[in-house]
């Protein structure tokens, strides 16, 4: 047996916990999370099945852990899991799952499919078998503080560029502010009107904010790539910064994983509570609207539609607020079908985005966002996770789909009175 395969069956041990022994013994084998999982109803292969992804997992716990299974392995009736096999199941596990919980939410029996994919992953990213973009996007995340190598002097010149459109102040490092601010790579390159849109909320609204030199960057690949130990320090360095800068709270922003890792793995993680409070951008921008502080004046004409990210939405909970801000600025606003916390992934969560392996994959699954647009017939669509709108530009440029797709930070923010009134 190599090294690493010693590795990552030593670490499917490591996660074999409570929770995953009572999934794998009240499975029914009843198929019904396949057709909750857009690789599946997309593609018709039963091998994107959610619970045939955890096979080489459920062998080991069937071998090591049960009398029968044991008792199987020493008659030659069960073989051990191969460092072929976890290879073979490398695209199961990272190209065609993003975590996104659909299957877990129509399993009969409650098994979370999710959380065993999630704890699958550690096993196969110690055994090597890790897509090679998830773990270079984890390399850079490690020694440059940033999955897509994102540094300070990048932030700087998009804080100064936002400063210069918005003619307000982004403050950084100021001590004792109510709230600091996270960022995604993806925000700071590809969409930093989303700082900008956060400056000139903040300033109607009269919010105590900073930035962080030390710690900017939210997005977590230790939970992508499926190593703790990773997912951990990326969570650490928020924690420290946070801390330093004695902050009430820190905002999550438009990033799915981000907010899974920091809200609800984070204290688990490094192993005590927060000494503030975590907060998503849409909870804080909706507890401004009702305490009137945001205030928005005229509405989008257009048709528009939302789509729901899975991390942020049914995985963390953020269901109605969305729904809100968009009737404050939406005159006609259209909900996808499934939508809420049934509604499909964009097919690029988990790091599927950042695997170049699984692209065709990806925009094959993406037929089903297709299908939801198709059916609503707007040229609108809004979302709240940057990897989402990523992906979704992606898929409709693939598809030739003449829908625009934007952020609802910024969305709101085109709306404030302020902005009415300067125009």
């Amino acid at each position: 047996m190599s090294a690493s395969l010693q590795k990552g069956l030593n670490a499917f041990r490591e996660v074999m916990d409570a929770p995953i022994a009572s999934f794998f013994s009240s499975c029914v084998h009843c198929g019904m999370c396949a057709d909750a999982c857009l690789f599946y109803t997309e593609t018709g292969d039963p091998k994107y099945t959610p619970i045939h992804k955890l096979e080489p997992l459920r062998r080991v716990w069937q071998q090591e852990y049960t009398l029968t299974g044991r008792l199987g392995r020493m008659l030659g009736l069960s073989q051990p899991v191969s460092d072929d096999e976890l290879a073979a199941w490398s695209e199961l596990v990272y190209d065609s799952c993003t975590l996104c919980g659909r299957c877990s939410m129509v399993c009969p029996v409650g098994n979370d499919i999710t959380y065993m994919v999630r704890k699958m992953r550690e096993g196969m990213s110690a055994a090597g078998h890790a897509p090679e973009g998830i773990i270079g996007a984890t390399k850079r995340t490690i020694e440059l503080g940033s999955p897509m190598g994102v540094k300070l002097q990048a932030l700087q010149a998009q804080i100064r560029g936002q400063e210069a459109e918005t003619g307000l102040t982004i403050p950084v490092d100021v001590q004792g502010a109510d709230y600091m601010a996270l960022l995604s790579s993806m925000e700071i390159i590809n969409f930093p009107e989303y700082l900008g849109a956060l400056a000139r909320i903040f300033h109607q609204a009269g919010v105590s904010w900073t930035l962080s030199s030390e710690a900017f960057e939210a997005t977590n690949s230790g939970i992508q790539i499926g190593a703790s130990d990773i997912a951990r320090e990326i969570v650490a360095r928020i924690v420290t910064a946070a801390e330093k800068l004695q902050v009430k709270n820190v905002i999550s922003p438009e990033c799915g994983h981000a907010f899974t890792a920091l809200r609800w793995e984070g204290p688990n993680l490094i192993g005590r509570p927060y000494k503030f409070n975590v907060i998503h951008i849409l909870e804080l921008l909706d507890e401004l609207r009702s305490s009137g502080r945001l205030k928005t004046s005229g509405k989008e004409d257009a048709a528009l539609t939302f789509h729901d990210p899975c991390q942020i939405v049914r995985r963390g909970g953020v269901v109605q607020q969305p729904r809100v801000l968009l009737g404050a600025v939406a005159s006609d606003f259209r909900e996808m079908p499934d939508h809420g916390v049934m509604n499909w992934c964009c097919g690029g969560g988990g790091g599927v985005s950042a695997n170049e392996r699984a692209e065709h994959l990806r925009l094959t699954s993406f037929k089903r966002k297709k299908s939801q647009l198709d059916e609503l017939g707007v040229q609108t669509m809004v979302t709240a996770c940057a990897n989402c709108r990523i992906v979704l530009e992606e898929g409709l440029e693939h598809y030739n789909m003449n829908v625009k797709v934007v952020g609802l930070t910024e969305l709101v923010a085109e709306h404030l009175v302020e902005q009415e009134s300067a125009k």
